[in-house]
């Protein structure tokens, strides 16, 4: 017998997890749908699942060691958020109307502002500033995924609330993002000690790589895929369309921000006029391309948060009791962003469209797990399971409420 055949194979390993992952990660799913809950809750709570099956028996595979894991997950995330990018354009933010920037406005301010006062309020005295700011600005993030599939479950998608909601939602994308990389600026900059400049650094290097990509980028992307339209290969517009998508994350996480933003600014610049003759060739959109990568790539995500969570801290009378009191006050700041919408709307329908976070506040969370502060990590375990607790919980307040207001009838 080859002495090669001794040997096991290296990736045996890593295929075991990624199998039990994906599998888990569509059971999960699949229960959360039949219980009428959004897919990522029952992604998350089957990650958790799995880090109890491994505290119980220490046999059990350890998903959060696996770095094929780690790595497709983080793939996930930034296709993910390419994504969420080519759901809308620069133009279409132009055109989102007053009324969606009210909200967008409100969406985000009131959020970070309840979010702060009650990190200040329910966290152990002498806790870090950046940590209270960090912790609103995980609330300031909205999930139009989730409130766009009850819209259109109930007919509501072209009604006039519906419009302020997916208008406002891109706007509170781009505004999130942003107060993200502002409050991960100061985390780095309290711990180096010079928050002035450092903050400053950060903020100037975010808004110049945002305003180059987007104006540049424009510029540039229509030349760059007429040419390809030339390639005589097959299936050019996926990879070119992910390569690029990548090459503005690596150049977004040069500038020093998560590579999520140049992830998301590339799905914004990607307008439906520079693809067109890609597309028309191919019988596809990027769109529908992409989207079987997320649905293969971002669940791998999911479980992983999930699995990052500690079940002891979770399950503390303290972490739930904190993780109930944040998605009260993450509930009530974006409800508050319905009364945004001016006369003729229904304050009520574009206060709860607003409220889920879903996967946009796990990628915070996850951004925010990977801050040190002082040596130690800026979310300790019992924190983090708090805050990721507390957006479970908005995820599913958001499309029940919604469907319950929805659902009344209209006084005549």
């Amino acid at each position: 017998m080859p002495l090669a055949s001794l040997v096991p194979d290296p990736l045996a390993g890593t295929l075991m997890l990624l199998a039990l992952l994906w599998l888990s990660a569509k059971v999960g799913g699949e229960l959360a749908v039949r219980l009428k809950l959004p897919a990522v809750t029952g992604e998350l709570a089957v990650g958790l699942a799995l880090t109890a099956l491994h505290r119980l028996w220490p046999w059990f595979p350890d998903v959060v060691a696996s770095p094929g894991a780690e790595l497709l997950g983080g793939l996930g995330v930034v296709v993910l958020m390419f994504a969420v990018g080519l759901e809308s354009t620069v133009p279409q933010m132009l055109k989102v109307g007053a009324a969606s920037l009210r909200v967008a406005f409100v969406g985000v301010v009131g959020p970070m502002a309840v979010g702060l006062a009650g990190a200040w309020l329910l966290l152990p005295a002498g806790a870090p500033f950046v940590l209270d700011l960090f912790i609103g600005a995980c609330l300031c993030a909205t999930s139009i995924g989730i409130s766009a599939q009850v819209l259109r479950e109930k007919g509501a998608a072209d009604s006039l609330e519906g419009r302020i909601i997916v208008g406002a939602a891109v706007v509170d994308d781009v505004l999130g993002l942003l107060v993200l990389v502002a409050v991960s600026g100061l985390v780095s900059a309290a711990a180096g000690g010079r928050l002035g400049p450092e903050l400053a650094k950060t903020l100037a290097l975010a808004l110049g790589f945002l305003a180059a990509a987007l104006t540049l980028g424009r510029l540039a992307t229509p030349r760059l895929f007429r040419l390809a339209s030339r390639f005589r290969g097959e299936q050019v517009l996926l990879p070119l369309g992910l390569g690029f998508a990548f090459l503005l994350a690596w150049l977004g996480s040069l500038a020093g921000l998560a590579s999520i933003v140049g992830a998301y600014a590339a799905g914004l610049i990607l307008e439906p006029a520079h693809i067109e003759d890609l597309e028309r060739r191919e019988r596809h959109t990027l769109e529908e391309l992409v989207h079987p990568l997320v649905m293969v790539l971002s669940p791998l995500f999911f479980v992983l948060m999930g699995a990052k969570v500690d079940p002891s801290a979770l399950f503390k009378p303290a972490t739930l009791g904190f993780a109930v009191l944040l998605a009260a006050l993450g509930v009530a700041g974006k409800f508050v962003a319905g009364y945004a919408g001016g006369q003729g709307t229904r304050a009520a329908v574009v206060g709860w469209g607003m409220v889920p976070r879903g996967e946009v506040g796990l990628i915070f969370v996850a951004t925010g797990a990977q801050l040190q502060l002082n040596g130690a990590p800026l979310l300790a375990p019992d924190i983090q399971a708090g805050i990721i607790g507390a957006l479970l919980l908005t995820t599913v307040a958001g499309p029940v409420g919604l469907g319950w207001v929805l659902g009344r009838k209209q006084p005549a």
